[in-house]
């Protein structure tokens, strides 16, 4: 008996997803709870669990399709055993069926790998194996576990290694039609790829950032030797403590929460024709994930400490890279902070987070030449940036955040004493 996989409840609001990666394929046994598709959703990838334990049996949608909460998406075999060899996943129909067409009348083996295995190909994997007229099975797959990438297909056929090269299969009907030629090694070509749901969802909110809101950037920099000797001071003893290395984060985010108390429009929000202010600090920490960045959120963050922030960032990134992240935890957020220095930025102007007001951009640490006390000393310094509505938050507010910020960065002490 067959049971039905369906999309499940994705959240508040979210009623449709992207089918991303199947990770199983057709004749895998499969255990109950155990991950076989990834979801992509407007903000994170979700796996979707198996509900029982047996062997997958039709995939009935294709990596790349939208589908809808609730929808079935595959079906499993409960307690039958797994097969040899597994049934192609869904797959490109034009050519599926100039494949079949021209296949003989025996039936054929799928292609394995170099194990033994049978491989599973997407749909652009296996129209380029097609086009470009390549073995798979002697190709080494360099994406996931493994797997077969186009790119791997195109310098394969690039190469011109006999070895890899198969007689190419011409349909009767279509023989009059010249084969595709590989490109020329060196030669111009290009590759369109369907944009992500999540990097859809991205250009969407700052486009929509930029028409609504009146943003403004304003900078400053800040000298980083003070937190730095602190850092290299109390690192060992901090990781020995705490379970997690000290960064930089911890202080700025401190720092900030500090600051938007002083400046409570910074944290505010403008809704509709009302003017919303925050008696806490949600602070939206962008952090890297697989596909592009993710925005998680920091919740109450000015009651914690520097060691719970530093905890709950490396949680955060940990979890963004394998795809664990919750969509509840990216919700809300009533300030962004955006590290580009951990890329080598020295100067952006960020875009806000619709509803938020604000964004703070952190940046490299260059040593330069500053003058103290008179002196021309080199010193590790920073440049930062705010981003604003300036509909709600006056130059003057931008200044004052910036300038509070800084001096807590440039003399610690004032995150312990609260100054």
């Amino acid at each position: 008996m067959a049971t039905d996989v369906v999309v499940p409840t994705l959240g508040e609001s979210i009623t449709e997803a992207t089918l991303g990666q199947w990770l199983k394929k057709p004749g895998e046994a499969v255990k109950v709870d155990e991950p076989i598709a990834s979801l992509e959703t407007d903000k994170v990838a979700v796996d979707v669990p198996s509900p029982v334990s047996g062997v997958i049996g039709e995939l009935v949608v294709a990596e790349g399709d939208t589908v809808n909460v609730g929808a079935v998406i595959a079906r499993i075999e409960a307690g039958a055993s797994a097969v040899v060899t597994a049934t192609p996943a869904v797959e490109d129909r034009t050519a599926v069926g100039q494949a079949e067409a021209a296949a003989p009348a025996e039936p054929a083996s799928a292609p394995t790998d170099q194990g033994g295995d049978p491989l599973t190909l997407s749909p652009a994997v296996r129209r380029a194996v097609l086009e470009h007229h390549v073995d798979p099975s002697k190709i080494r797959g360099t994406g996931k576990d493994g797997r077969l990438t186009k790119d791997d297909v195109l310098a394969a056929a690039q190469a011109g290694n006999a070895a890899m090269v198969t007689a190419p299969v011409v349909p009767p009907a279509a023989a009059a039609v010249p084969a595709p030629v590989a490109a020329v090694a060196g030669g111009r070509k290009e590759e369109r790829v369907k944009m992500t749901r999540l990097r859809k969802t991205v250009a969407s909110r700052l486009k929509e950032a930029q028409n609504t809101a009146a943003m403004l950037t304003t900078f400053n920099d800040v000298d980083m030797t003070a937190v730095i000797e602190a850092r290299n001071k109390y690192k060992d003893l901090f990781e020995k403590k705490h379970g997690v290395r000290l960064g930089f984060m911890g202080f700025f985010v401190k720092a900030a929460c500090m600051a938007l108390r002083d400046v409570p429009a910074v944290n505010g929000s403008i809704e509709g024709e009302e003017i919303v202010y925050h008696d806490f600090v949600d602070v939206s920490v962008a952090v890297s994930a697989p596909n592009g960045l993710v925005v998680p959120v920091i919740r109450n963050a000015e009651t914690l400490s520097v060691a719970d922030i530093e905890k709950t960032i490396g949680d955060f990134g940990k979890r963004a890279k394998n795809g664990t992240l919750k969509l509840d935890e990216m919700k809300g957020g009533t300030f962004t902070i955006s590290n580009g220095g951990v890329f080598g930025s020295l100067m952006s102007t960020p875009i806000i987070n619709p509803p938020q007001s604000g964004v703070l951009g952190l940046h490299r640490i260059d040593d330069r030449p500053v003058v103290r006390d008179g002196q021309i000393v080199i010193r590790p310094m920073m440049y930062l940036a705010l981003s604003y509505d300036h509909r709600l938050i006056d130059g003057r507010e931008a200044v004052t955040f910036l300038v509070a910020l800084k001096n807590a960065i440039e003399d610690p002490t004032r995150l312990l004493i609260d100054l």
